[in-house]
């Protein structure tokens, strides 16, 4: 590592997003990937990166249980930026195991159940798309859930080994979709719908207006769960 944590996170206090961005794709150039989950904080961050690199990598995780909406929006992405988001599956053979064995909608009878289905469909995934890269881009914000709010600028992530940086960690929704329209930037049309954070079809509904963002996902279970362990490093 270049850098520690501490020494990044004093040197980019302050700074913009895009001044953020401009940092690690020019001191890391190659080595930076975005993960995105086609979110609107992290449709703002592919804007934004392309605008600076457009060679840099974006991937997202097909879980196989995602809205139309979002293929569909993926689409568009590539389309617009003249790119190709690197998508990652799980294994299948650990998806039928689990299937079989629990069901299909095993996620409802039990938070364990629940963190299972997420560790097979995302965070496995994910351990095959970061490694060989030293900086993960991530589109967290701060108000985004009680679990976020701790949450630092640049952070060392030891369960995957890169640094993770979260340049729209001081964002506010409000900002977000500021930058959307002024820059046209596609977007899941479920937004539009009362779907502030979308996932997994099954596990994601609307929310009444003035709902929390995440509370329409895993809506059965405590607040406190509602992560399914990509930014949790507990649970890693």
């Amino acid at each position: 590592m270049k850098e520690s944590v501490e020494e990044l996170n004093e040197k980019l206090q302050g700074k913009s997003a895009e001044e953020i961005l401009h940092y690690f794709l020019t001191n890391y150039s190659d080595k930076v990937i975005l993960g995105s989950s086609m979110g609107a904080e992290d449709q703002v961050l592919t804007d934004m990166i392309l605008k600076i690199n457009r060679g840099i990598s974006v991937f997202t995780l097909d879980t196989g249980r995602l809205f139309p909406e979002t293929y569909e929006l993926i689409e568009k992405t590539n389309k617009k930026y003249g790119i190709r988001i690197r998508v990652y599956f799980p294994d299948r053979e650990k998806v039928e195991e689990m299937v079989n064995s629990k069901g299909i909608n095993l996620f409802y009878e039990s938070i364990e159940n629940r963190k299972l289905c997420c560790n097979i469909r995302k965070i496995e995934p994910l351990k095959r798309a970061l490694p060989g890269n030293d900086v993960w881009v991530t589109g967290l914000r701060k108000d985004q859930s009680l679990q976020r709010f701790n949450t630092k600028l640049v952070e060392w992530e030891d369960a995957y080994q890169v640094i993770k940086v979260n340049p729209l960690l001081h964002w506010t929704e409000k900002d977000v979709w500021k930058y959307i329209k002024k820059f046209d930037v596609p977007y899941n049309t479920l937004h539009d719908k009362g779907f502030p954070s979308i996932g997994c079809q099954p596990c994601t509904r609307a929310v009444k207006p003035d709902g929390d963002f995440r509370s329409g996902r895993w809506w059965w279970e405590d607040p406190e769960h509602n992560e399914c362990g990509l930014h949790v490093k507990e649970e890693k």
